[in-house]
C-alpha cells in the first residue's frame, strides 16, 4: 500500500458513461477518496458501494468527490450503478494499472484487494485503509480523514 504523505499518482480512466476522468482534473479543487474494490454485484462490495453512496452528502459537504476502481468492464459499472442509484463514479481499471500504481494487493492471492485512499487537494494521500472484510470501516475513515483536514 501506499503510505500517508506519499504523493497520489495521476491516471485517467472510463467511468460508467464511458467519460474519462482524470486525478488531476479533479486536483486542487476538490478532495478525493478513491476506494478500490474487487468485484461489482458482490455482497460485501454492494455493502460498500450504498456506504459510500449513503454518505455522499456528509463527504460532498468536506468538498470531497468519491471514485469506485475495479477491474470491471464499463458495462458492469453502469448496471451495477443503475441498479443500487450509485451517484459517484465508477471507473474500470480493466488492466489493473492504477490498482498497481496504488500497490493494492490480492486477498489470499485472488482477489483485488479492498483500500481506501483518501487524498488532499494538492494531491498528497492523508488517509490509507486496506481491510478486505469490513468495507463500512472505510466509510467512516474516510468521513473522519476528510473532516481533520477541514480543520488543518
Amino acid at each position: 500500500m501506499l503510505k500517508v504523505g506519499d504523493t497520489a499518482p495521476d491516471f485517467t480512466l472510463i467511468d460508467q458513461h464511458g467519460k474519462p476522468v482524470r486525478l488531476s482534473d479533479q486536483l486542487p479543487e476538490h478532495h478525493v477518496v478513491l476506494f478500490f474494490y474487487p468485484k461489482d454485484n458482490t455482497m460485501i462490495c454492494t455493502k460498500e458501494a450504498c456506504a459510500f453512496r449513503d454518505a455522499l452528502p456528509e463527504i460532498s459537504a468536506e468538498d470531497a468527490l468519491v471514485y469506485g476502481i475495479s477491474n470491471d468492464p464499463v458495462s458492469s459499472h453502469s448496471a451495477w450503478a443503475q441498479r443500487w442509484q450509485l451517484g459517484y463514479p465508477l471507473l474500470s481499471d480493466t488492466d489493473g494499472a492504477v490498482a498497481k500504481a496504488y500497490d493494492v494487493g490480492r486477498t489470499w492471492g485472488l482477489f483485488r484487494g479492498r483500500v481506501t485512499y483518501i487524498i488532499d487537494k494538492a494531491g498528497i494521500i492523508r488517509g490509507a485503509l486496506d481491510d478486505h472484510f469490513r468495507a463500512e470501516t472505510h466509510v467512516r475513515k474516510a468521513l473522519a480523514t476528510l473532516k481533520d483536514q477541514s480543520k488543518s
